[in-house]
């Protein structure tokens, strides 16, 4: 089947991509069929997309064998959408709103997958919504999403790193995030300041006797105040020394060199 290029699709409907909405369009196809690759076997699968825009990715999806929930906030970028709907019919549902005030898990259900290429200003906050849960496992399967390269590496960084943070620990404590695939800024319309890369991410079992908000105000202390020292980021948060004395964490250390164990065992005992 000859399928009409991406950028005929965007001229014929007059779209520009919105910096206001964050939004950045990939035009390769076969590039947007290797993100679709990403989750693995989509045949009969259901993928929550957030900000399928003009519908490259969302096509890769649908063609991978998935029932596609495409959320999109852009007015302008619906008629595009309904074309892919009216020729891929029911496995495909849109969803015109904006994926920050949507319930996904009202939506689609348990077991999903998530993909996703994020508009960079609200990708943070819908992956840290989506890794808060505190129903674990989580309503997600898998996440495959899209970020600025350095966010990327926050959500892999190793301790004792730069890039090593809250983000990491959020990432890290319950499930195993990995960069899949790296993006250059050329492979976008428009091209953004940045690369770009996309990560990975399935959940593992929640370590027992962790309250996660426990451990979000740990780390919220701590790398408030990274430079700091831990008897001093951590005096705020109740019984926090005494935690790192009870475990033998010396308090003289910094947040970054903590090791994600670390971090979960001073919140257990919490």
């Amino acid at each position: 089947m000859n399928v009409e290029p991406l950028r005929e699709v965007i001229a014929r409907h007059n779209l520009s991509a919105s910096k206001a909405l964050g939004q950045n369009f990939i035009l390769d196809r076969q590039l947007l069929a290797r993100l679709a690759a990403i989750p693995g076997d989509l045949s009969g699968e259901t993928v929550f997309e957030v900000g399928p825009g003009p519908g490259g990715l969302t096509r890769a999806l649908l063609d991978a064998g998935a029932h596609v929930f495409a959320v999109e906030r852009d007015p302008r970028c619906i008629p595009a959408l309904e074309e892919l709907k009216s020729e891929y019919g029911d496995k495909l549902t849109l969803i015109e709103g904006d994926a920050m005030a949507l319930d996904a898990e009202a939506i689609v259900g348990r077991g999903a997958h998530i993909v996703a290429n994020l508009p960079y200003n609200v990708g943070t906050a819908l992956l840290t919504g989506w890794l808060d849960s505190e129903d674990w496992p989580p309503f997600w399967t898998s996440l495959t999403l899209m970020f600025q390269r350095e966010v990327a590496q926050r959500i892999v960084a190793e301790p004792g790193t730069s890039a090593y943070g809250r983000l990491a620990v959020l990432a890290q404590w319950r499930s195993e995030p990995t960069i899949a695939l790296k993006v250059s800024r050329s492979a976008f319309v428009p091209a953004p300041k940045v690369e770009s890369a996309v990560v990975h991410i399935r959940p593992n079992p929640a370590p027992e006797g962790v309250d996660p908000g426990v451990l979000a105000k740990l780390t919220a202390a701590a790398f408030g105040q990274r430079r700091k020292m831990l008897r001093q980021s951590l005096k705020s948060v109740a019984g926090a020394l005494d935690a790192l004395a009870a475990i033998g964490i010396d308090e003289t250390r910094r947040a970054e060199t903590l090791s994600v164990a670390e971090w979960i065992e001073l919140a257990r005992k919490l």
